[in-house]
């Protein structure tokens, strides 16, 4: 069996990659755990290693961007930029994480008594093909500096990206298998713990697998994240940077802005000026660097969007910005009338008016996800909406986005458990106590 890669938007094979059997990935995970035996005893190597890994990703910035646009989509200045971002999350590791893991000591009875943080095993990281890179990164990074090592299944249509991750890090302790997501499920028996971000549904399936396994896990979900425009906004900034909340990735992002909710008294004028912004995006080829939007990272990704909008009509008032074609989705925006509880996985903003702050707060809770969060106003006002708002990210005139120095995550349907900063090297460690007389 053989899994093919495509260039969403010429629609052209890039790739052709063996599929690993249930017994390859369980030999693969015996050879990594006998790596990781030795792995987990040094972290000052370990950090050492993860320099060499981080100097290989800086090499090949150029050609692993391109690889990474050419198989699902982004624009080519967006997957540079999110090679960059990985490199400043190595460097937050590799600055940050042996204090992260130091023992913790705390006053008892003992003559000694502290918390010590050891690592887990082999850790499977299941993982999409929105950010090739950075999902990988930070989920990769902080076990393998704990002391683990990882096992990556990508997203099928990134194999090619996949594979190149795994000859960049240069380690034992990592390794990346090209195979189906029902061998992964079944793998998950034989793995330490498994890391999984994705759509809401798939991840119930696996922490369904994984709980049935006890082994820990960790999820980041979908999301239908709200943008809060207050009357007391900076119209200009808000506007402006519901640009990239909504469109970055093609629009393809689970901490996108998805649903826009803007006071009434500038409903009409702001709405006005979004779809202005939104018709100026250059549309076409990821490759060419000027590209705002590219495709969407597949057929039925495309299908599943058109879908969308035609439900959407029913439900407000969709107003694209031009004509779509191939997998090329052009940037919409919906006026609503309804609510619609799906996440929309493309470049479709939906906007709705609040006249006070409690309805703000309402309709931005009115959804099963608690992924991220933006607000834009008068600073010390907006703040008083952070202890209502259901959600892993609250930014306040700033786009929501991770950052490997805060912990990032989800609450309701948008996951569970935390990656990035400090939080996130411990999700995969035996928090242990020990006690000395």
């Amino acid at each position: 069996m053989e899994i093919s890669t495509f260039n969403p938007f010429t629609e052209k094979e890039l790739g052709r990659y063996d599929v690993a059997s249930i017994e390859d990935v369980k030999e693969t995970m015996r050879t990594l755990k006998e790596n990781q035996l030795k792995w987990r005893v040094d972290i000052d190597k370990r950090i050492d290693m993860l320099k060499e890994s981080k100097k290989n990703f800086e090499k090949n910035a150029e050609s692993l961007a391109t690889l990474m646009s050419s198989e699902m989509g982004k624009p080519i200045s967006q997957s540079i930029a999110e090679v960059q971002k990985t490199l400043r999350l190595f460097d937050y590791y590799i600055e940050n994480g042996e204090k992260s893991l130091e023992n913790e000591y705390v006053h008892t009875e003992a003559k000694k008594s502290y918390i010590r943080f050891d690592p887990l095993g082999v850790i499977i990281i299941i993982m999409p093909w929105n950010f090739p890179l950075w999902q990988v990164a930070r989920a990769a990074i902080p076990a393998l500096l704990a002391g683990n090592a990882v096992l990556l299944k990508h997203a099928s249509i990134v194999s090619g990206s996949s594979l190149k991750i795994q000859e960049l890090f240069n380690l034992d302790t990592f390794r990346s298998t090209i195979t189906t997501g029902k061998i992964i499920d079944d793998a998950i028996k034989f793995s330490d713990g498994v890391s999984f971000t994705g759509s809401t549904a798939a991840g119930s399936i696996i922490a369904a697998e994984a709980g049935k396994n006890i082994k820990k896990f960790v999820m980041e979900l979908g999301g239908s994240d709200p943008y809060i425009v207050l009357d007391s906004s900076n119209i200009d900034e808000a506007v402006k940077n519901s640009v990239y909340a909504r469109l970055q990735n093609n629009g393809q992002s689970c901490i996108a802005s998805k649903r826009f909710l803007i006071n009434d008294s500038i409903y009409d004028e702001f709405s006005r000026r979004m779809l202005e912004e939104y018709s100026r995006v250059k549309v076409g080829d990821q490759l060419d660097k000027d590209t705002y939007i590219g495709p969407l990272s597949s057929v039925s990704q495309k299908d599943i969007i058109t879908k969308q909008l035609k439900e959407l009509k029913s439900m407000g008032t969709v107003i694209s910005t031009g004509d779509n074609f191939g997998n090329v989705i052009r940037p919409a925006l919906v006026k609503m009338d309804k609510d619609y509880g799906e996440e929309v996985f493309g470049p479709v903003a939906m906007l709705s008016r609040f006249r006070n702050i409690e309805e703000a707060i309402k309709l931005a809770n009115d959804t099963p996800y608690g992924l991220g969060c933006s607000i834009w106003g008068d600073p010390d006002n907006a703040e008083k909406l952070v202890p209502y708002i259901e959600s892993g990210t609250v930014s306040i005139n700033k786009i929501v986005a991770s950052d490997p120095r805060l912990p990032f995550g989800g609450t309701k349907k948008s996951g569970i458990g935390r990656e990035l900063s400090r939080y996130g090297i411990l999700e995969f460690t035996n928090i242990k106590t020990v006690w000395v007389n």
